[in-house]
């Protein structure tokens, strides 16, 4: 029986075994800063709440479906391309719109945060909150153009290419890893309160 995590044959790690060195030290740096965040929001809970009672959870669930959703798309373009081989990249350019909708969001509400008089200097609250969040913005806006790239290169190339599945499945791999993140930011940060 072979183990999930084999290398060969069907049952193998998804895309690039490198760029799974690359996921997991990136986790690990997301790990710290949300444990981080956590340790100071035990010590200093009022602040804290204070905190949490000027961010939008609206904005939050819009940014939560829009990962979600392009997860779904960029799962939905690998299988695709496993059983067809072709017509697989407008998943990876609809995901990739996805992220567009995560960083208008994101964007209005840093505004409307900063309009009110918060930035990452406010206190120790929102310096966690636009520390972390702005880094995992920055992952959104780069997973964003690896997608693009990703989608004009499989409309571009032969779809017999097996180089084509690795890039797609490091892809999908790097987008799911920023939406795990997310998916444990958005509870910190908008539904514990």
């Amino acid at each position: 029986m072979n183990s999930p995590l084999t290398l060969s044959g069907k049952d193998k790690i998804p895309g690039d075994i490198a760029l799974w060195f690359f996921l997991c030290a990136e986790l690990a740096v997301f790990g710290l800063l949300i444990a981080g965040f956590s340790l100071v929001r035990l010590r200093q809970p009022e602040m804290f709440q204070a905190g949490l009672q000027e961010l939008h959870v609206s904005a939050g669930v819009i940014n939560t479906m829009a990962l979600l959703t392009g997860s779904y798309l960029v799962a939905t373009g690998v299988n695709k391309l496993r059983i067809q081989g072709d017509g697989c990249a407008r998943y990876f350019f609809a995901a990739s719109g996805c992220g567009m909708i995560y960083v208008i969001s994101k964007v209005s509400e840093y505004q409307t945060l900063y309009s009110n008089g918060y930035s990452l200097h406010y206190d120790i609250f929102f310096g966690f909150y636009f520390f972390t969040t702005f880094f995992h913005f920055l992952h959104v806006l780069a997973g964003m153009m690896i997608l693009i790239i990703l989608g004009r290169w499989l409309k571009k190339t032969d779809p017999d290419d097996e180089q084509k599945l690795k890039a797609a499945e490091s892809a999908a791999s790097y987008w799911h890893m920023v939406d795990l993140v997310w998916i444990v930011l958005f509870p910190a940060l908008y539904v514990l309160r």
